[in-house]
């Protein structure tokens, strides 16, 4: 518990100013998040760090974390772009099956694409809501971290039925429903109070129990990723808390969500 908290306060110590500054350098936090969290998959897949598809990974993470003015520079022809990068990145793990044999398969390819662009994608709209103001981002990450924590609490005081044992045995429905509930309750609250969102009291209600429910579904993701590979922890950069893939695991689904959901336009 103690390595957890120390951890933990050193990581937001670096973290949160990021997030204050934003720009350039919480851009680049970002992609070296996207560039660790790929390098935990490759690890889980024994795929090597310096092989040819995971320089393939690597470039379709940073691709698709960076942000659409990047491309519309003017350095580049106006024909590149993320999607054109990310589709000629999916045509050479393909052609990285021809030529590797045996060795590459197309579900090796298919793993580890589907990888980059989950993760890529998640970090894009992280940068994208900081981009957006820290209102817009807090409201993900406070729904994401008061899910997290009340879910834990409420589960181990009253939980009984189990909400998905074969992936994470701890899980409850009770404390789902309840983190959810306490999470959903607090963010609207206070944001209702300060009018940080220019929305109506019932949308911030809708929105904030749909990411609730989304950010623990990522979870339940990366267990399900780390159950298929027989890991425990998806790597162990961060001391008691274990990969990044294991901090931001809600993140990468809650902040496309928030995309979806309009609120990052």
């Amino acid at each position: 518990m103690k390595t957890r908290i120390i951890t933990a306060v050193l990581a937001l110590i670096v973290f949160i100013p990021l997030i204050i500054i934003g720009d350039l350098p919480l851009l680049v936090l970002s992609i070296a998040l996207g560039i660790v969290a790929m390098s935990e998959v490759l690890k889980m897949t024994h795929t090597l760090l310096v092989s040819f598809e995971a320089l393939i990974s690597y470039i379709g993470v940073v691709a698709i974390i960076l942000p659409k003015d990047f491309w519309q520079s003017g350095f580049w022809p106006a024909t590149v772009n993320s999607q054109s990068v990310i589709y000629g990145l999916a045509f050479l793990f393909l052609a990285r099956t021809v030529f590797a044999k045996k060795s590459f398969n197309f579900q090796d390819a298919g793993t580890l694409f589907l990888a980059m662009v989950y993760i890529g994608t998640g970090f894009h709209y992280f940068y994208l809501a900081d981009f957006r103001g820290l209102s817009v981002l807090f409201f993900g990450m406070l729904l994401v971290w008061l899910t997290d924590s009340f879910a834990y609490f409420v589960g181990k005081a009253f939980g009984k039925h189990k909400l998905s044992p074969n992936l994470s045995p701890n899980k409850t429905w009770e404390g789902s429903v309840g983190g959810t509930v306490i999470a959903v309750v607090v963010v609207v609250t206070l944001y209702a109070l300060t009018n940080a969102l220019p929305y109506a009291v019932w949308d911030l209600v809708i929105m904030a129990v749909l990411l609730s429910i989304a950010g623990q579904i990522g979870d339940l993701i990366e267990s399900a990723l780390k159950r298929h590979f027989g890991v425990k922890d998806s790597g162990r950069i961060l001391p008691g808390h274990g990969g990044i893939l294991d901090r931001f695991d809600s993140m990468l689904v809650v902040m496309p969500l928030m995309a979806v959901l309009g609120m990052l336009q």
